[in-house]
């Protein structure tokens, strides 16, 4: 497609579009959805996408994926589960203030892996700040090893971070492909992570038996609401998991299976209620699922997709082929390379949803999906691990830093960054590595 728009060829349109649109993504200075939302539909009225290229555009399992999941979570973080297992683990090391940092680092790696990141650091954040208050201790090193984490811990499941959602979604990789693929380099760059801030931090994180003896007293089971709940809850979420670890087997679509668990849930949740009651906690629970998101996601599709019917990603696809002659090896560092380095200093989402399409163009000329594996798994532990490089990074670290405002323990750019670069770039070696391990030798 090369007709002329206003005059201009329909692939420079296209792509000063997107270019301006990530620009004033880049400086937040405006909603995101909103910002996608009327770029995409500015394409519609240049024509340079029709209505229907636009909707078709839209991976629908990927919005299903989402959607489902974030009802799913809301409903389960009702019952007190999370906040539960993080007080759990604290008094199961004794209170001691690096063993609670390890923990509490451990646990956010984990639920990263099945829930979103932003979900997991706005519930783990507030107990953390609970019990360095009681400990007497400096919440900063826990507060930024969480970051860390979430944003690690994200990248070893289909569902742990919106990039492998995007990936697996066009790729129909299994929720299983994720786990046997990359957790095994979580796993390695969550201990040494751990075991790094333990050696440095191990002496000044110091308080009195007294303190200590305040957090033992918590009493963990308090952060339970509702024990009905929580039963129904972790039913229903192991059932997805299930799901999603014999989709391939079955035939159904993660997204399908994430919204079929979400509607019994909010069955299971709202069965029993008068009407009113129950229509009440139903639209409390769809008030919950983050639709800016949502929308978000709605016209990125949309604007990724007008770059590829104009042709502008198959045509960076094959000079990205020229650049590394063909070479796979090449390839899949200078994607793992790029990838952090991007996403560190942009939005994650809009960059990998912008490289799959180009990524899948290359593969007729790179030998196909399963030479091209080592590529696409680079894409996702340079995009994941990379939104560790800055404070701006990911969505997580913003959160984590105006809830540490809010606290009275500031993180400014540059005392974040002193830390984050280079845990952003230890971990990218050890993918490097990793990768190479695995796939060159």
């Amino acid at each position: 497609m090369n007709e002329l728009i206003f005059g201009i060829d329909a692939k420079w349109a296209a792509t000063a579009l997107v270019a301006v649109c990530y620009l004033i993504l880049f400086t937040e200075k405006l909603n995101r959805a909103v910002v996608t939302l009327l770029f995409a539909t500015v394409m519609i009225f240049f024509g340079i996408l029709t209505q229907d290229q636009a909707f078709a555009g839209i991976d629908f399992n990927t919005i299903s994926l989402l959607v489902g999941m974030m009802v799913i979570i809301n409903i389960t973080e009702k019952s007190g589960l999370f906040q539960f297992v993080a007080v759990w683990g604290a008094k199961k090391v004794r209170a001691h203030p690096v063993g609670i940092m390890a923990v509490l680092t451990a646990v956010t790696a984990f639920f990263s892996a099945f829930l979103d990141n932003v979900t997991t650091v706005l519930l783990i954040v507030p107990v953390t700040f609970q019990i360095t208050r009681k400990l007497k201790v400096n919440p900063f090193p826990y507060l930024i090893l969480e970051i860390f984490a979430s944003n690690i811990g994200g990248t070893s499941t289909l569902i742990g971070d919106p990039p492998n959602i995007l990936i697996g979604s066009a790729l129909g990789l299994s929720f299983m492909d994720f786990v046997y693929e990359l957790a095994p380099v979580v796993i390695i760059t969550t201990a040494l992570l751990i075991g790094t801030f333990v050696l440095i931090w191990r002496k000044s994180l110091s308080t009195t038996l007294r303190n200590r003896t305040t957090v033992l007293q918590m009493n963990e089971a308090e952060s339970i609401t509702d024990y009905k709940l929580l039963y129904k809850s972790l039913a229903v979420l192991f059932a997805v998991i299930a799901g999603f670890i014999s989709a391939e087997h079955i035939h159904i679509a993660n997204g399908v299976i994430a919204l079929f668990g979400a509607a019994v849930l909010l069955l299971l949740y709202t069965l029993g209620n008068p009407h009113q009651l129950r229509d009440d906690k139903t639209a409390e629970i769809f008030r919950l699922v983050d639709w800016t998101t949502i929308f978000f996601f709605c016209g990125l599709f949309m604007l990724v997709h007008g770059l590829e019917v104009t042709g502008v990603l198959e045509m960076l696809g094959k000079r990205f082929v020229e650049l590394t002659d063909g070479s796979i090896q090449k390839s899949t560092f200078l994607i793992l390379g790029s990838s952090a380095l991007f996403s560190s200093a942009i939005d994650n989402i809009p960059f990998v949803a912008t490289m799959i399409p180009m990524l899948q163009s290359m593969e007729p000329s790179m030998g196909g999906r399963e030479a091209m594996m080592p590529v696409w798994w680079a894409l996702s532990l340079g995009a994941c691990f990379g939104g560790n490089g800055t404070i701006i990074g990911a969505s997580a670290n913003v959160i984590v830093a105006g809830l540490a405002q809010r606290e009275g323990h500031p993180i400014s750019f540059m005392r974040f960054l002193i830390w984050a670069m280079p845990v952003m770039i230890v971990s990218i070696i050890i993918s490097g590595i990793y990768l190479y391990v695995r796939y060159f030798i």
